[in-house]
């Protein structure tokens, strides 16, 4: 099960269908606080949020998450492509970065090699 976490429909959406060429099962929350109670009501094997969000930002979001789970795969999908704010993810716990706009092969090459590892 892959958790998408981003306040976009647009977004969300877009993800999900990207991931059905994979036939992979998803779960979706519109911020980190939603996506953070998802995650200790599911089984989840990877999650791909975005960093700019209400409630609880994707960086907030990943801290929380790695208090529960070390071990989860975290991919962030969002606008930002500062390095500092990726360096900032990855510190955090996150395992992959791609930037909005993406290309689906793109994001399922990603998530493939990160349910892999």
């Amino acid at each position: 099960m892959i958790l998408i976490v981003d306040d976009s429909n647009f977004m969300r959406d877009t993800v999900n269908l990207a991931l059905s060429i994979i036939d992979v099962n998803s779960v979706m929350a519109t911020n980190g606080q939603e996506g953070l109670a998802v995650f200790q009501s599911e089984k989840i094997d990877l999650i791909i949020t975005d960093i700019n969000m209400p409630e609880m930002d994707g960086l907030t979001f990943i801290k929380e998450i790695r208090k529960l789970n070390k071990e989860v795969p975290i991919l962030v999908l969002t606008t930002e492509s500062e390095q500092g704010i990726q360096k900032e993810a990855t510190e955090a716990g996150a395992n992959g970065w791609i930037v909005k706009p993406f290309k689906g092969p793109d994001l399922i090459k990603i998530v493939k090699d990160l349910l892999d590892d």
